[in-house]
């Protein structure tokens, strides 16, 4: 099994989109942010999760960082608080001004997993 040796930071921020601009906080993720956020040192990746909620779109986006350090490069002097830029805000109806960070201590993927029988431990 491969084990990890670098820390991974993953911060996580959630919001709902307007439900009259579907799709608007993708593109916006995709084509300002991500182009930014990967000319920084430390940023590893990103994820944006979606869920539909009582006909509404939530978001999570996750960012994967190599440490604190790099996280604080990026988000200023309080880490804990969400930057959220103007045009995420007109395309938003709520979301989080705050985000958690954690630690990646474990992750297996497929090839880790391929002496084990399906369905079991």
């Amino acid at each position: 099994m491969a084990t990890r040796q670098t820390q991974t930071i993953v911060r996580m921020w959630r919001g709902r989109e307007r439900r009259d601009r579907t799709g608007a906080y993708r593109r916006h993720l995709e084509g300002s942010v991500y182009p930014r956020l990967r000319a920084l040192p430390g940023f590893l990746g990103l994820s944006l999760l979606q869920r539909t909620d009582r006909g509404q779109a939530e978001m999570l986006v996750t960012t994967r960082w190599d440490s604190m350090a790099s996280i604080e490069a990026f988000a200023g002097r309080d880490p804990e608080s969400a930057v959220v830029e103007p045009e995420a805000r007109a395309v938003l109806e709520s979301f989080d001004d705050f985000v958690t960070h954690h630690e990646v201590i474990l992750e297996l993927g497929r090839e880790d997993a391929s002496d084990r029988p399906l369905g079991g431990p």
